[in-house]
């Protein structure tokens, strides 16, 4: 018979980091949030769901110790704390690697479900970064979420991909099948803002973005060449030198959170549209 999720034996929460379009910014964001929401006390892990590429551990910079990874703890390979891997620099941040060599078909919604049952009886934030694209990776990220995080850049394309998977979330989801389910609360993180670009007409304003997504804002991280630094590193940038793009994956933290943290486009407050963002339902 099918595992059904487990119900508050311990409160916690799945969020999904995800996106239709690679090169976002999705396995960083997911670094940056599941560090930001550690460092402030919540026991929490971070699984890479992109089976075959695996990135999250490099830029967690833990590749060296992977030993045992996701698909080995779904296939009945390892114990799931076996394959954990703890951060040395906050003791409650953990990272869940996943496969190289497997293909994205090893990921069974049975297995991930049996996986973050485990999970949500000792973390307070799972954080499932999700691959690129809709295909079954992506699909499996998503599926068991309670929340989402959408990120985008400021483009056309990256956009109307960002859309698309607003209708997987609401339609294609554990939540989105059960009768009276609360639907999965999303919202947009918009990355690699960059003012000069947008006021060229190379990139869409912020306005433009929330209208066609129409979902509520977490924030926006600038481009900043401190996110490439940090990922070179092998770093979360909230964990690395101080820099506009760090502080504003802490403040998009605080607002998950439920902190009413001023978000400012341009350097300048925008009362107006956060307001109006706000007041939106997902």
């Amino acid at each position: 018979m099918k595992q059904q999720l487990k119900k508050d034996t311990h409160v916690s929460k799945v969020i999904v980091i995800t996106s239709g379009k690679g090169g976002v910014g999705k396995t960083t964001s997911s670094a940056a949030i599941g560090a930001a929401l550690a460092k402030r006390g919540h026991k929490t892990v971070v699984i890479d769901f992109d089976v075959g590429l695996r990135n999250l551990d490099m830029i967690m910079g833990c590749e060296r110790r992977v030993v045992y990874d996701f698909i080995n703890v779904i296939q009945g390979d390892a114990k799931l704390k076996q394959a954990l891997i703890r951060d040395k620099r906050v003791d409650t941040l953990h990272v869940l690697p996943t496969s190289q060599t497997r293909d994205k078909d090893a990921l069974t919604q049975e297995g991930v479900e049996a996986v973050l049952n485990e999970l949500r009886e000792e973390f307070d934030y799972i954080i499932c970064d999700s691959p690129a694209g809709i295909e079954r990776g992506a699909h499996m990220a998503m599926y068991f979420a309670d929340e989402a995080i959408v990120v985008t850049n400021p483009e056309v394309s990256s956009v109307r991909d960002s859309d698309r998977v607003l209708g997987l979330l609401s339609s294609k989801t554990h939540r989105a099948t059960q009768d009276g389910a609360e639907p999965i609360k999303a919202q947009v993180l918009i990355t690699r803002y960059d003012k000069a670009r947008i006021d060229k007409g190379e990139m869409m304003n912020v306005d433009d973005v929330l209208e066609i997504l129409a979902v509520p804002l977490l924030g926006i991280v600038p481009e900043s060449p401190a996110v490439l630094k940090a990922s070179n590193v092998g770093v979360p940038v909230v964990l690395d030198d101080p820099s506009a793009a760090g502080q504003a994956y802490e403040d998009a933290v605080g607002r998950l959170l439920g902190e009413e943290i001023e978000i400012k486009v341009d350097g300048e407050r925008r009362p107006g549209l956060l307001r109006r963002l706000f007041g939106r339902t997902a």
